[in-house]
């Protein structure tokens, strides 16, 4: 049956890679990327020359009246047919930035803006929308573990605050820094991985028990040089993420970016299985940290991101 796969952060690296993967499973489906223009014209019109259905819709994920304005485009031209049926959600896209200071034009930071409250804004439009068969794929990240062996003592762990405080520059100490900015990285995807949660309970049963909606998956792809997601961070780190990480590949440590992108097309059509509100790390479900199991932080970081973004999602 055809089908729309709606996916970010695929113009470049694991996802791009993650779409040329889905096309051998989905000959019938139709890719709609979300990215702005100057890289997402680029993106398709490579697809399109390779025999792929593919379209871009102008998405900057930096401000979520973008993102609204996008998802709304996507929802109606589902409902009035334009596009066949949504299938899968897949949400790859993510940033980091050189410092916790970064301000979107909604006064929001960056980093937490893009990771967290993007996605939420696109799950509120859109999640209701998937097939029950399919899945919500959200790309994490093991810093959230905050330990040496999964941060090579690279990255910062998270730093709880209040979501409130998480969601506005500033919220960790000496703000400015490097280390903030990576502090800010590991803590939204963290708070990614209690969203996948809070997603989960509200998809995965109706009021008597019964799987009513999609499954919804938090996928860790591992260290993942060239993807871009350093783009913005300083010039030693970019020289590092480019020429010395990529001989990590050859180790457990990292993965190349065609391995990474055909993980995530196994978490999308379900070849890696996986219960909805699991963590899957590479190409296997694993527990997340102890940390992202607490309950009462998932009901108040979605309290907060509810109230956040409520100028923007549907209804409003």
């Amino acid at each position: 049956m055809p089908r729309t796969i709606v996916i970010t952060g695929a113009t470049r690296g694991i996802g791009l890679v993650a779409v040329r993967e889905l096309t051998h499973r989905h000959r019938d489906a139709t890719f709609v990327l979300l990215a702005r223009p100057e890289t997402g014209a680029a993106a398709v019109t490579t697809l399109l020359d390779d025999g792929v259905r593919a379209e871009f819709v102008p998405a900057d994920l930096r401000s979520l009246s973008s993102v609204a304005e996008a998802a709304h485009d996507v929802s109606e031209r589902i409902r009035s047919g334009q596009l066949p049926p949504l299938g899968h959600l897949v949400l790859n896209a993510g940033v980091q930035h050189p410092s916790a200071m970064s301000r979107t034009t909604d006064g929001f930071e960056g980093t937490f803006a893009v990771n967290v409250l993007a996605n939420h804004v696109l799950v509120r439009y859109l999640g209701p929308l998937v097939d029950p068969s399919d899945r919500i794929v959200i790309t994490v990240s093991d810093t959230h573990f905050g330990d040496l062996q999964h941060n090579l003592g690279v990255m910062p762990g998270p730093q709880w605050r209040s979501p409130e405080k998480l969601a506005r520059p500033g919220a960790f100490r000496a703000p400015t820094t490097t280390a903030a900015g990576r502090t800010a990285y590991s803590t939204s995807k963290l708070a990614a991985i209690y969203m996948v949660h809070s997603y989960a309970r509200e998809f995965g049963t109706d009021g008597a028990g019964s799987h009513a909606g999609p499954a919804v998956i938090g996928f860790n792809p591992g260290l993942v040089p060239g993807t871009g997601l350093m783009r913005d961070a300083p010039l030693p780190m970019r020289l590092s993420m480019k020429y010395v990480l990529p001989a990590l590949t050859v180790t457990p440590i990292a993965s190349t970016q065609r391995d990474a992108g055909q993980w995530l097309a196994d978490v999308v059509t379900g070849d890696a299985r996986a219960p909805s509100g699991a963590y899957v790390s590479r190409d296997r479900e694993v527990w997340s940290s102890a940390e992202s199991y607490d309950t009462e932080r998932e009901r108040e970081l979605r309290d907060v991101a509810d109230r956040l973004t409520a100028q923007w999602l549907p209804g409003r």
